[in-house]
C-alpha cells in the first residue's frame, strides 16, 4: 500500500540547533510553526537530533516514540546543501516506515 507523503516546505530560523549547516533557499512564504514539531538535521558527518549524532536505529527509535506520543507531529528536517540526496531519502524513508508522514524542509529564505 502506498503511503501518501505530505511535503511542505517551512521556512524558520533554527534557534535551538547549533550544528553548522549551510541551508539551500526557498521562495516560499513563512507559515506559522507547527505545534509539535521535531527536528532533525543532516550535515556531511551525519544525522542529528538536537546536537547529539544519531544512526539510522537511533533515528527510527525516535520517530517511533514520536510517532506513539502523537500521530500529528512534524518532522522538520534541515540538510546542509552539500549533503547527497540519498541521505535526506533515507531520513523521509524512516520517518514514513513508522507512520510519521507529516515532513517538511527547512530553508534560508531568498533574500
Amino acid at each position: 500500500m502506498l503511503v501518501l507523503l505530505i511535503v511542505f516546505m517551512i521556512t524558520m530560523p533554527i534557534l535551538t540547533q547549533s550544528i553548522p549547516l549551510e541551508l539551500p533557499t526557498a521562495n516560499v512564504e513563512k507559515k506559522d510553526e507547527p505545534k509539535d514539531i521535531f527536528r532533525v538535521a543532516i550535515n556531511p558527518t551525519g544525522i542529528y537530533l538536537g546536537e547529539k549524532l544519531v544512526n539510522e536505529e537511533e533515528l527510527k527509535q525516535s520517530f517511533l516514540t514520536k510517532f506513539q506520543e502523537n500521530k500529528n507531529t512534524v518532522i522538520a528536517i534541515s540538510a546542509d546543501i552539500s549533503v547527497e540526496y540519498q541521505h535526506i531519502v533515507k531520513v523521509l524513508e524512516l520517518a514514513q516506515n513508522v507512520g510519521l508522514t507529516k515532513i517538511g524542509f527547512i530553508t534560508q529564505p531568498t533574500k
